[in-house]
């Protein structure tokens, strides 16, 4: 997506982050807080999450957050108190972007784990809902909120397992969403797919492809900064191609 922000789009915004430690959602929070923002970086993994965050201090950004937290282990009341939490500290929460993802196993339907089927679909889809449901009210008090998600253009394939049913899941509940809130005014939500992009995930999905062929996280977070900044806010209930 060709687009250049301003400066400053995102000045004394407060934006939560999921998959904050690596790949896509490392680069759209080193982005957004190019862009002014104070961001929450959330992540299982506590040293990819510092690696961020020195990264956008050396950068003269504004100090972010980290929230450490498994998905895959969250409890109901863990997101609640994240969202109290984000309450207390900073009053506001103007933007919300699902990053995380776990890819699970890729395998025949007659084949798959039920196992993994079930943490896969959990981590990528069940997760969001809940996080998105505490962060909901805070998010309300404020005009020109944004929520995005990431989907993925594998879905209907053969063996992409609960990745891809949790991706198609995605998309739905981010439409669902969009209707829900439309009339309200406040929040705008939206879905992204970035397309083929040089990520971990991609690398244990196609192992074969040659890397320095893709194009990387920095390539396509324009996508992600046009729908969280006011640039955007006719748009509702889309979802937009990265690539």
């Amino acid at each position: 997506m060709d687009y250049t922000a301003a400066a400053e789009l995102l000045k004394e915004r407060v934006i939560l982050v999921t998959g904050a430690g690596s790949g896509i959602g490392a680069a759209v929070a080193k982005c957004y807080a190019q862009h002014g923002a104070t961001v929450i970086l959330l992540d299982k993994k506590i040293p990819s999450l510092e690696q961020v965050y020195d990264d956008i201090i050396a950068a003269g950004h504004s100090t972010p957050a980290i929230y450490p937290l498994d998905l895959k282990g969250a409890s109901i009341p863990d997101y609640d108190e994240l969202a109290t939490k984000v309450h207390d500290n900073f009053g506001r929460l103007d933007g919300l972007v699902h990053c995380a993802a776990s890819l699970g196993q890729l395998a025949p339907v007659q084949h798959q784990d039920p196992k993994i089927w079930l943490e896969t679909v959990h981590i990528n889809l069940t997760a969001a809902y809940l996080l998105t449901r505490s962060c909901l009210p805070l998010m309300q008090k404020f005009d020109k909120a944004s929520i995005i998600f990431t989907t993925d253009n594998h879905k209907n394939t053969a063996y992409w397992a609960g990745y891809g049913i949790s991706k198609a899941g995605i998309e739905a509940l981010s439409k669902q969403l969009a209707d829900e809130l439309e009339s309200d005014g406040r929040i705008r939500v939206n879905c992204i797919d970035p397309g083929t992009v040089k990520t971990e995930l991609h690398t244990h999905a196609f192992p074969a492809i040659d890397p320095t062929l893709l194009a990387t996280p920095e390539d396509i977070v324009s996508s992600y900064l046009y729908l969280m900044g006011e640039d955007s806010l006719t748009i509702n209930g889309d979802l937009i191609k990265a690539q």
